[in-house]
């Protein structure tokens, strides 16, 4: 593994854990962290590990932009830091891994952004999400493109307007991640609820996350066609073709490489 400047990257068994670690700067996204964000997922796409937690160390999960740079730039370096951070959210979306995030404080802003766009998410009860620009001077549009695909319209109405602080249950309840628990069971729910989604074939669960993501939001007559067509020819895929047999045959699946 590379060596980061404000994370770290660990292997656990079957699962990598990429750890944000810059405590001094609440884990801010910016351009350092968010360039090795972006390194260290590349590099765990090209692993054998099935499935990344997304995690942080110190007080803050993550405080989004940080906001000393921010005031220091131009619209250009915006544009750019905005455009960095995007590539990383899409990024999440196209490793061939699960990525669930482990959240155990304070996500906000783009922090905020960062857990919408984990494929999973388990928090802390002492876990708090905002999009706070809506009560400061730097409105949350980027954070709030995620969120909207997590919570809905009027619930992102209420966050991106509002700015207020919401609890991990009512997160939860809201559908911005998928359980609240107790922060010392937190480990334990993150780590059970990636290993049933890592669950069957990696090839096949790869592939079935990427026509996911190309079919949300997307029209339900195009969703149909993108779905049927990925199905169709990954019948015909290795990992299929045994999962199948194997059911009709009462065995264990041994999955090919």
């Amino acid at each position: 593994m590379a060596s980061y400047e404000h994370l770290t990257v660990a292997a656990r068994g079957q699962f990598t854990w990429v750890t944000l670690d810059h405590p001094e700067r609440r884990n801010a996204l910016n351009w350092s962290m968010l360039q090795d964000l972006h390194k260290a997922l590349t590099e765990v796409a090209d692993s054998s590990a099935t499935g990344i937690v997304l995690a942080a160390n110190g007080p803050v999960f993550c405080s989004g932009h940080d906001f000393a740079d921010v005031l220091a730039a131009d619209t250009d370096d915006i544009r750019g830091l905005l455009e960095l951070c995007t590539k990383v959210m899409r990024l999440i979306h196209s490793v061939p891994q699960v990525v669930v995030a482990r959240v155990h404080a304070l996500a906000v802003a783009a922090g905020c952004q960062l857990v919408a766009t984990c494929d999973l998410a388990v928090a802390g009860e002492s876990a708090g999400f905002a999009l706070p620009g809506g009560k400061g001077g730097w409105f949350c549009h980027t954070p709030a493109v995620p969120v909207a695909r997590s919570i809905g319209r009027k619930r992102l109405m209420e966050m991106a307007l509002t700015g207020d602080v919401i609890d991990a249950r009512t997160a939860a309840d809201w559908g911005l991640i998928n359980r609240a628990v107790p922060d010392r069971e937190l480990d334990a729910a993150t780590e059970e609820l990636l290993a049933r989604a890592t669950r069957g074939s990696p090839a096949s669960k790869a592939l079935g996350k990427e026509a996911l993501y190309a079919q949300l939001d997307r029209p339900e007559t195009d969703a149909y066609e993108i779905a049927c067509e990925v199905m169709a020819v990954s019948s015909q895929s290795p990992a299929a073709r045994e999962g199948i047999a194997s059911f009709l045959e009462k065995r264990k699946p041994e999955w090919p490489e």
